[in-house]
């Protein structure tokens, strides 16, 4: 079996599972934010009573983080309707915005707080759910219906999907990211050319990736239509749990005759950066060959590009520089904007390297990634052409439906920024080979 039949096999109590049967699964993680948990919420006060009690009130993860830092009303109105239910509910994990407990963006919480473990199950009400694949679980994003019963239930029916491999051997070159990665098997195979289906990475190449890294390639697994993605745990990731006190997970691997749905074979060493051209994650194109396209606007954050070792990226390209377009800088958790004031490179703080450069720094959440109301941190209002280490760009995902985005890796994004252009970051790769202060 693959790891992710495996990890369906034990959670349904099932010895073997096989592509296309139809389970009832364990859940462990229920995840829901300020957007879709006031609906989740309101279905299940509907269906399973208004003083019903939730299933685990431990198991539910409340985590608001779309709009957070704005003065819309009906943003507003979400929070509190969600903050009431995790007070009603007792909630154990709810990170209240506007409180010491506010964490950020949602997937990069779930792991720095402790909730994703090797060979659990994890739902969430939201498509990039897939996050925490990184850490060799099942994890999977959902509608608010489905949300509903697991918070009643604790269950849920799935059927098991089948699994795509992507073997990368070798070593991926300094300046190639986790994001390059992704976009490249997107590219290769479409952008629904996984659906329904477990996108599996694996290798030499991907066992040396850090954990932020294989966040981002799990997180983009819906772009090409996945059900999940997933690498499998290793020592790379307990050690990563250790930090966080979490020591009770189950370890699951794919066994060597596992039978896939299809292979994609590749040499890590010749993976060139590359970026995603509007308005599909799937229209993929090295960035060496679209140097003559102008931008105007360079993002760096998200859940896919927002998290610590995106930012060391991007303050190695714009240490000592000056941006030529406007650059917004969105950590994704509370977490991540401490980093900025403790990492340094040659010194200065990732927060004086990105000020001085002339970089706007917003407020940890998802801000601009999804658009936003009107006074969103870095929305579009016109046709602005933005080039963004963000996981979409469809026509109006930042905002204005008159804007352009380009997707990119943190490198990419920052090497742009300066020239306002995009730009092959093998072109500052002294600065990329630059290590952070010790």
């Amino acid at each position: 079996m693959t790891i992710i039949e495996k990890i369906l096999a034990n959670k349904s109590k099932k010895k073997r599972v096989k592509p296309g049967d139809n389970i009832w699964v364990d859940v462990d993680i229920l995840m829901t934010h300020d957007v879709c948990g006031p609906g989740t919420m309101g279905i299940f006060k509907e269906k399973f009573g208004e003083k019903t009690k939730v299933w685990d009130r431990e198991k539910i993860v409340l985590i608001p983080d779309h709009y957070i830092f704005t003065k819309d009303k009906y943003a507003m109105r979400n929070i509190e309707y969600v903050t009431q239910f995790a007070k009603e509910q007792k909630i154990k994990h709810f990170y209240e915005p506007f409180t010491d407990d506010y964490k950020g963006v949602c997937h990069v919480a779930l792991a720095e707080e402790g909730h994703n473990k090797p060979g659990d199950v994890l739902f969430g009400t939201d498509s990039h759910t897939c996050t925490s694949g990184a850490f060799g679980q099942f994890a999977s994003g959902i509608g608010n219906t489905d949300a509903a019963f697991i918070m009643g239930a604790g269950k849920l029916w799935v059927k098991v999907p089948e699994s795509i491999k992507f073997q990368f051997d070798g070593k991926f070159p300094s300046y190639i990211m986790g994001k390059d990665v992704v976009l490249q098997t997107i590219g290769d195979i479409g952008f629904d050319g996984a659906t329904y289906r477990c996108m599996e990475y694996t290798g030499d190449a991907i066992s040396k990736l850090n954990m932020e890294e294989r966040m981002t390639i799990c997180n983009m697994a819906i772009e090409a239509g996945g059900k999940c993605g997933i690498i499998a745990a290793d020592k790379v990731t307990k050690e990563y749990l250790k930090e966080r006190g979490v020591t009770d997970y189950k370890v699951f691997n794919s066994d060597e005759d596992a039978t896939y749905y299809s292979t994609y074979n590749y040499d890590a060493s010749k993976i060139v950066p590359v970026v995603a051209k509007p308005y599909s994650p799937g229209n993929v194109e090295p960035a060496e060959n679209l140097s003559h396209i102008e931008v105007t606007r360079s993002y760096i954050g998200s859940c896919t590009g927002g998290k610590t070792t995106d930012f060391i990226a991007a303050a190695k390209i714009l240490k000592g520089e000056k941006v030529k377009i406007e650059t917004f800088i969105v950590p994704a958790t509370r977490n991540v904007e401490r980093n900025f004031e403790t990492i340094k490179i040659g010194g200065e703080t990732l927060k004086e390297i990105f000020e001085n450069a002339g970089c706007k720094i917003g407020p940890p959440s998802c801000a601009a990634c999804l658009g936003g109301p009107e006074d969103t941190f870095g929305r579009t209002h016109g046709d602005e052409v933005v080039i963004a280490t963000t996981n979409r760009n469809f026509h109006g995902r930042m905002g204005s439906i008159d804007s352009k985005v380009y997707l990119a890796s943190p490198y990419t994004a920052a090497a742009s920024a300066l020239t306002g252009k995009i730009t092959d970051p093998r072109k500052y790769i002294n600065k990329i080979e630059v290590g952070i202060d010790e």
